[in-house]
């Protein structure tokens, strides 16, 4: 272990999380509110407001804007009160999911982020087991209190049952919708009043006192006033506790209520977190766990994006520290290829917005130029060290079609943007050993992102391309991958492909053809997740 002060100091004062939540729960506000305590923004913007305010901080690509909604993660770092603050904001859509499982590898914990009307939904159902099976710590926002949403017993009998965790509230909300008044601050025992001024755009002061005072029954009324101290008096007898191991095991999710919209309740929660949540954890390696404190540098590639900025045409791959301190030019070992690589342009970021940074610590995220060197699972170290971080969880694309060009003349643009996207992991690539160049198999697990590749290509790359969906619901790498299309049988339900690395696939349009070639053939084993790729 280093016996460095400095390192250590630093290490623990770094908190990096991810927020998660179904679509349209207030994800990306939230993550602009935060930013507005930190000091980073001095203005939030509503992410679906009216074309004169600005969109949201965290959604810098274009057809984001337009839809109103994230397609890709965020990265972004801000200081607050001694703490180093790199958030992960991801995208909530169902169809970028696998986005978004990328982006929890790189966090030390999350933030799960519930509307009040709606309750526990389908995707943060699926996130939180991601959250749940890295046994990172959740914290809960339950979140648009201004409006009208369920019982707050009820959600969070919804959390429990639903997602299987217990949780310990650390407010309590005083009415909701219009008749929402605040909360009661459990471990301050005060309550705090909700003020609805400047539609949430500014850092705006609560009213806060001791529930014994008088003055709280005259402004809120004697009803919700006496439902209140109902409240507080059942949770205190029947509640769970505040336990900080069991947060820290994911047994006990602390929750709070609150308006991302109108900032009531974000400044108390975040500095709650900040408290609460874990400094930067090891990692797990093919030789054991990597401590962050470790006196060497290491880390991993986690997400790859091309052009974040237009205007320069570049790439940035997204690399987690996991150990030690990063420092400019500094020179590593790429495990993939055994190359010692020079790490130059390092980058910090706010959404699209970035800062050259000379040194980083273990928990920190920082953007790499990428001339076209590394991949998503990519392992970083000091050049004496040997070993790789677990890999990046790939999911098997559930669509496919034909993608081709309309131009092609455009040819060159056409298959330099397929292999940067694919890069980036947005879509899976294949191709059939017959056909042309000017046409490609395009995987997906969501087909919002088949709208998005074609938005891309034309806006980034300037070609036009047809999309034909395909009857394709299953690919699977063959292993060995020496399958010929005689064992496949005279079907149109199976297709032979090869993906970007010249790995055999199989494409099935359903589960029954898939089994009936999977027994025809026991000598060959059909892969979900493929193969491990070597240079």
């Amino acid at each position: 272990m280093s016996s460095d002060n400095t390192l250590l100091n630093e290490i623990n004062r770094r908190r990096t999380f991810a927020i998660i939540s179904h679509p349209d729960a207030g994800k990306t506000t939230l993550t602009e509110k935060l930013l507005l305590y930190g000091g980073a923004i001095r203005l939030a913007g509503a992410v679906k407001g009216r074309k004169a305010q600005k969109h949201a901080v965290s959604d810098w690509m274009e057809i984001e804007k337009q839809r109103g909604i994230s397609v890709t993660s965020s990265v972004m770092q801000f200081e607050y009160e001694g703490f180093h603050i790199n958030i992960l904001d991801t995208p909530g859509h169902q169809d970028f999911s696998e986005d978004t499982y990328r982006t929890l590898v790189a966090a030390d914990s999350a933030v799960m982020l519930i509307d009040g009307a709606k309750g526990v939904e389908a995707q943060t159902i699926k996130l939180f087991h991601v959250c749940r099976m890295r046994g990172i710590p959740i914290f809960t926002f339950i979140n648009k209190m201004d409006r009208f949403c369920k019982d707050p017993f009820e959600l969070m009998e919804e959390i429990e049952n639903t997602l299987g965790i217990r949780s310990c509230p650390m407010n309590w909300p005083i009415g909701n919708g219009v008749d929402f008044k605040g909360v009661y601050n459990r471990s301050k025992a005060q309550i705090e009043l909700f003020e609805n001024s400047g539609h949430g755009q500014n850092i705006v002061a609560s009213e806060v006192g001791s529930v014994g005072d008088e003055h709280f029954r005259e402004v809120i009324g004697d009803k919700l006033y006496d439902k209140l101290c109902e409240d507080i008096e059942l949770l205190d007898m029947a509640g769970d506790p505040f336990d900080l191991e069991k947060v820290k095991r994911g047994e006990l999710t602390p929750l709070y209520f609150g308006s991302a919209m109108t900032n009531f309740g974000v400044q108390p929660f975040l500095e709650d977190f900040l408290r609460l949540a874990p400094p930067p954890s090891a990692h797990k390696s093919d030789i054991g766990e990597i401590a962050p404190d470790s006196d060497e540098f290491s880390g991993f590639i986690f997400k790859i994006q091309a052009n974040m900025n237009p205007a320069h045409r570049d790439r940035i791959a997204f690399m987690r520290i996991c150990s030690g301190k990063f420092e400019k030019d500094m020179m590593v070992k790429q495990m993939r290829t055994g190359k010692t690589i020079k790490l130059s342009q390092p980058q910090q970021f706010l959404a699209q917005d970035r800062n050259a940074v000379e040194e980083a610590y273990a928990g920190d995220i920082i953007g790499l130029f990428d001339p076209g060197i590394f991949k998503i699972g990519d392992t970083l170290c000091s050049p004496k060290l040997n070993f790789n971080f677990e890999g990046i969880p790939m999911f098997p694309a559930e669509h496919f079609a034909n993608v081709s060009i309309k131009d092609a003349m455009k040819r060159k643009q056409f298959l330099k943007g397929m292999e940067q996207i694919s890069q980036e992991g947005a879509i899976q690539l294949f191709k059939r050993p017959d056909a042309a160049y000017e046409t490609l198999i395009v995987g997906v697990v969501g087909v919002l992102q088949l709208e998005v590749l074609e938005y891309r290509l034309k806006n980034e790359y300037g070609v036009n391309i047809i999309i034909e969906r395909l009857p394709f619901t299953y690919a699977r790498w063959t292993e060995p991958g020496n399958l010929t299309p005689d064992q496949l049988g005279f079907t149109g339900d199976a297709m032979l492909v090869t993906d970007q690395y010249q790995r055999q696939v199989v494409l099935f349009a359903n589960q029954w053809i898939m089994n009936r070639i999977e027994n025809n053939n026991p000598d060959i084993k059909f892969l979900e997740i493929p193969p491990v790729y070597k240079e």
